[in-house]
């Protein structure tokens, strides 16, 4: 029903009781829509009250300072020319503005006629004003939509809420649900349950204190309570709803929303980001970013305990950091940085810094640029380490080294002067008992002495190859042995240190032997003394370590470009564990070894050296109560 309907019905507005019918005349409120009009102005101006319309659709003030008129409330009241803007009739009327009861402030507007007096014209209009001040109440009422309307709205409204994925609830002072939406029925399936069910026992209590708080009016009516609960839904899964509670009208409207995914994201982002500090904390590690520009630096916790700072009362910036980097480092930091940025590249770098204590540390910083969609680098990024106990280290292990790298050399030193000082007296002691024992001066009536000097010379022999082998090893490691390359004859070489070793494999009943050659001419070039003592040591060590009536050969090989030898014997093995340590000085392969065969344990570390020296190679392959193969390979022109 239209406004003019509704108002033409009603007996005390209805304008035969208003005014004369012939007078056009029509009632504007303050947003300047006509909300009443007689038929009479309906039909000069062709308005049709059953739309909306407005003042300015309807007619145009003639004046000229009204004609822009912008806000209907600047109107005087008066008199005024208007132009019926359908009709083309130009007429006058009176305005006059009316305030209700509720504040509200209506314009009122009557056609002047020439046959009409001031004074009939004013009692109409006073009339008429009074009637409307009466009935504003139902004019506003008539503006509102009509029953129709209204189920529109809560139609449309029902629509909107059941696309929603948050619940909503409405429900009495008791929990009675009088209304819910589709998204409540899809999690909990339950028809007719009270509102206080749907929560855990910890929570109900939470939910009917609200209840009763609002229901002893202890808050406003309007006011929002926010509180969070969990539910368990129709599926038997426990779900985290953040509720809104608001009181109007006797009912609790209450809207749900389901965050249980956004605690879980929540809770696993805390755990992981425990387990970075945790993991930070122990490599002593931490992250830091910063924008390029800004002023300040953001820094993970870590780092505020690597520099030795509160971080509640520190806040990381440039000045503040540059304070605390030494000031011999400061220069070189901001270099870094500055080519960062123009560069476009990673870096990294070491400095040192001051804590406040006046403790010096040091930082490993490694960093990355940050760039736009453009790519320009708009932030630089990184860790920082903390490298002291590193550093310190490192330095003790290089001051360890020195050490041990001066002692060594100390000892070769020591090592080689007094193999030189010894080979003086044994070379005398081996010829004077040389002398005794062929009686060159004269004969020995007593054999004893014969006996004796026998042995002496034996023995200072013996000690005469251990100085030798010291004298060597020392040379050798101290970078002195020069090689004397030549082309050397193999065969000939093999041959000449085979029949050396022969005299002592026959007192042991060892057979020894080599294959035969196919090539009696194979040379290669090498140091023939050096070659000499490598063949030497490998039958020496055969011979010696293999039991009696065991057998010692020698195989060798021609390759394209290297040749390889083999000393082969059926000894006593060495054990797996040890076919490492026995190319290092001074070691053998068992303290059976040692018990058994004298000797200083250099003759392996001694062949490996030459060998290398040559730029060839040296392998072992043994098996304990088997036999050892120690395998060789020179080049056949050594560089």
């Amino acid at each position: 029903m239209s406004i003019s309907n509704i108002i033409d019905t009603q007996n005390d507005l209805s304008p035969h009781h208003l005014i004369d019918n012939e007078a056009a005349r029509f009632v504007v409120n303050d947003d300047g829509l006509i909300i009443y009009a007689n038929e009479a102005f309906c039909e000069i101006s062709g308005i049709d009250l059953n739309n909306q319309n407005y003042i300015q659709e309807a007619i145009q003030f003639s004046e000229e300072e009204l004609e822009d008129l912008k806000d209907l409330s600047d109107l005087p009241t008066g008199t005024h020319d208007v132009h019926i803007k359908d009709s083309g009739i130009m007429s006058e009327f009176q305005f006059d503005w009316i305030t209700t009861s509720n504040n509200r402030q209506y314009l009122i507007a009557s056609a002047i006629e020439e046959n009409t007096s001031n004074e009939s014209v004013n009692d109409n209009l006073n009339s008429l004003m009074e009637k409307i001040r009466s009935s504003a109440s139902r004019i506003e009422r008539a503006a509102q939509p009509t029953p129709e309307d209204e189920h529109t709205q809560l139609r449309k409204y029902s629509v909107f809420s059941d696309m929603a994925q948050d619940l909503m609830v409405i429900t009495n002072m008791s929990g009675d649900i009088t209304y819910n939406n589709n998204a409540f029925d899809h999690i909990l399936h339950n028809k007719g349950i009270s509102f206080f069910d749907l929560f855990k026992e910890e929570d109900k209590s939470q939910i009917i204190r609200t209840i009763q708080a609002i229901d002893d009016n202890n808050l406003n009516e309007g006011n929002i309570i926010d509180i969070e609960t969990s539910i368990t839904d129709s599926n038997g899964n426990l779900r985290i709803i953040e509720w809104r509670l608001k009181y109007s009208d006797g009912e609790i409207y209450a809207i749900g929303r389901n965050v249980t995914d956004i605690k879980e994201k929540q809770k696993n982002l805390q755990r992981r980001e425990k387990q970075l500090s945790e993991a930070e904390a122990i490599g002593r590690m931490g992250h830091w970013h910063w924008l390029i520009g800004e002023e300040y630096i953001s820094w993970s916790e870590e780092i505020f305990r690597i520099f030795g700072v509160d971080q509640n009362h520190f806040k990381p910036s440039i000045n503040s950091l540059t304070s605390l980097i030494h000031k011999r480092d400061l220069g070189r930091v901001v270099q870094v940085f500055q080519r960062a940025i123009i560069e476009e590249k990673n870096y990294d770098m070491e400095f040192r810094i001051t804590l406040p204590g006046g403790d010096v540390r040091f930082i490993m910083c490694e960093g990355r640029c940050e760039k736009n969609d453009e790519g320009e680098v708009i932030a630089l990024y990184g860790i920082m380490q903390d490298m002291t106990e590193r550093m310190l280290y490192e330095e003790e292990l290089r001051q360890a080294k020195d050490a041990s790298e001066q002692a060594y050399a100390a000892r070769t030193r020591f090592l080689a002067n007094m193999s030189h000082e010894l080979r003086t007296p044994l070379n005398a002691i081996i010829g004077f008992s040389e002398m005794i024992e062929s009686q060159m001066l004269g004969p020995i009536f007593n054999e004893k002495y014969v006996e004796y000097a026998t042995s002496i010379k034996e023995s200072g022999h013996h000690l005469l190859d251990l100085i030798s082998d010291i004298l060597d090893m020392s040379k050798i490691e101290a970078g002195k042995h020069v090689l004397d390359l030549e082309t050397v004859n193999v065969n000939d070489v093999i041959q000449r240190c085979i029949e050396m070793i022969r005299g002592r494999a026959t007192e042991q009943n060892i057979t020894i032997r080599t294959f035969e050659l196919k090539n009696e001419n194979l040379s290669v070039i090498a140091d023939r003394r050096a070659l000499t003592q490598i063949f030497l040591n490998l039958l020496s060590n055969a011979v010696k370590f293999t039991k009696e009536n065991g057998s010692v050969w020698v195989e060798c090989y021609e390759n394209s470009d290297y040749l390889s030898f083999k000393v082969c014997d059926t000894g006593i093995g060495i054990p797996p564990n040890k076919l490492a340590s026995v190319l290092r000085p001074f070691e053998q392969a068992s303290s059976e070894y040692t018990r058994d065969h004298e000797g200083t344990g250099l003759g392996l570390s001694i062949t490996k050296e030459l060998v290398e020296l040559h730029g060839g190679s040296i392998h072992i392959d043994s098996t304990v109560n088997i036999g050892t193969t120690v395998t060789v390979r020179l080049p056949f022109n050594t560089q």
